[in-house]
């Protein structure tokens, strides 16, 4: 009995200590960057067949290269559509790089990222779990999703690419999600990004090659990139809170901000802006649903307005402010995108594409249901124990 409790013992020290120090070491090497502001051109895509028709259009018709980089790439059957149209541009001699992160897209098997190689798409993982913080490592995962066709086209959103994002989970159902089609000035940027997250994994610095660089058209709306590591996005999301003087939403699948995030936004409702909340009703993933409970009963005792989705499972992550401001990008409105993953956001401002925007929210609130502080009081004493757990892990889920 005593070598088990002290192999216990040695095993809480060892998990505390790195989760600690590759916490520190993240922070160490984390760097405060955004890209200039840009002007560009932007469609939105809200349900996945209509976004995979429009890339998987766009891939075919590249002429030059072709960067990726997904979260997650499964091995169903519109993954290996997606897969075969690489291997075809790989064949017709374009340039293809694709990069997944390591855990996000573990189902991908061994023979499809051989035929990918053989075909001469170059491929790699990211991210992939390490010493000498193993546990940290294995969840700090690169969470961006972009795409860069010919340097000219770019994307940038939340979908990732598996049938469950056409809305074929019998339990999640219909996919609701946020997804941009950039044309113009941006693309660089995005372009940029992808190069150096390639360059992390694979030691080839393509960052100063020209030929992915083609001179861009100027587009109508003003926007910038911000990519975030793990630290820094804090930031971001108070600022815009700050930034509201009548209206705020925010819709995300996963709502555990912390303690900073929500004062400010208590803050933001006494000062008299609407502060409006959407997740979804359904939780794809355990105990997320147990861990913003508590924060949901602080925020409407103040006054906010929450909705829960209801027409299938949303995913989009988005924030405006005053119908001015719009950040639509990779990053949950959570403490794994605040303080782990690897993101990128598009902040946009003052364009008539944020009235399409607003089309969109306002199409997701009428399929949604008010949220009231009674449907939420009173939780059973197990139900307490698990959001008691919930906040516990919360940094990891």
């Amino acid at each position: 009995m005593r070598y088990i409790l002290l192999f216990l013992v040695l095993v809480v020290v060892w998990i505390t200590l790195d989760l600690k120090l590759g916490r520190r070491a993240q922070v160490r090497r984390a760097k405060s960057r955004s890209f200039p502001y840009r002007y560009s051109d932007f469609e939105l895509y809200t349900y996945g067949q209509t976004l995979y028709d429009q890339l998987f259009l766009d891939i075919r018709q590249a002429q030059q290269h072709i960067h990726i980089l997904f979260f997650i790439v499964n091995n169903d059957e519109v993954s290996q559509k997606f897969l075969r149209i690489l291997k075809e541009k790989a064949e017709e001699g374009v340039e293809v790089r694709l990069l997944l992160d390591r855990i996000g897209s573990h189902h991908l098997s061994k023979a499809s990222i051989q035929a990918l190689r053989a075909s001469g798409v170059h491929f790699s993982f990211c991210h992939n779990p390490c010493f000498p913080y193993l546990l940290y490592s294995i969840n700090q995962r690169n969470h961006r999703k972009i795409t860069i066709i010919d340097g000219s086209i770019g994307y940038i959103g939340g979908f990732n690419i598996g049938e469950e994002y056409l809305g074929h989970d019998p339990k999640l159902g219909k996919w609701r999600d946020y997804h941009l089609r950039v044309v113009g000035e941006g693309v660089q940027d995005l372009q940029m990004q992808f190069l150096h997250d390639w360059r992390d994994e694979t030691r080839e610095d393509l960052t100063k090659e020209d030929t992915y660089f083609p001179p861009l058209q100027k587009g109508k709306t003003k926007h910038r990139f911000i990519p975030t590591d793990g630290t820094y996005l804090q930031h971001t999301f108070l600022e815009l809170i700050q930034e509201a003087q009548h209206d705020l939403y925010i819709g995300t699948p996963y709502f555990i901000p912390g303690r900073k995030l929500l004062r400010e936004l208590i803050a933001a409702a006494k000062r008299g802006v609407r502060v409006t909340i959407l997740v979804p009703e359904r939780a794809d993933h355990p105990l997320v649903k147990e861990a913003k409970l508590p924060y949901f009963r602080e925020l409407l005792r103040a006054g906010c307005v929450i909705y829960e989705f209801t027409d299938g499972f949303f995913h989009a992550k988005i924030v405006t402010v005053d119908g001015r401001i719009c950040d639509i990008g990779t990053a949950n409105f959570d403490l794994r995108s605040l303080y782990i993953n690897h993101e990128i956001n598009c902040i946009m401002y003052d364009s008539p594409f944020l009235e399409t925007v607003k089309k969109e929210v306002d199409q997701d609130l009428e399929n949604s249901r008010l949220l009231s502080l009674t449907d939420i009081s009173n939780p059973t004493f197990w139900q307490r124990c698990k959001e008691w757990f919930a906040s516990i892990i919360a940094f990891f889920l």
